[in-house]
């Protein structure tokens, strides 16, 4: 239980720090034959500072009862 709160803490800080990740793929822009051309795209996931908050103050629920048990 100790580890899953520290787990959430950490992962409620990093999603308040950083507010999201981006992450590139690479699609085909042209494909004529033996000529190919890619392009990378960046995709942007959001994540709200409400998720972060809500995973912080969760795992410091869990930390604090499992400390009076």
């Amino acid at each position: 239980m100790k580890g899953l709160a520290i787990i959430l803490i950490a992962l409620g800080i990093v999603a308040l720090t950083y507010q999201g990740f981006t992450y590139t793929t690479k699609e085909k822009a042209v494909d004529l034959g033996p000529i190919q051309v890619t392009a990378e795209k960046t995709h942007t996931v959001p994540l709200p500072p409400v998720l972060g908050g809500i995973a912080l103050i969760g795992g410091i629920v869990m930390l604090v009862t499992s400390k009076k048990r």
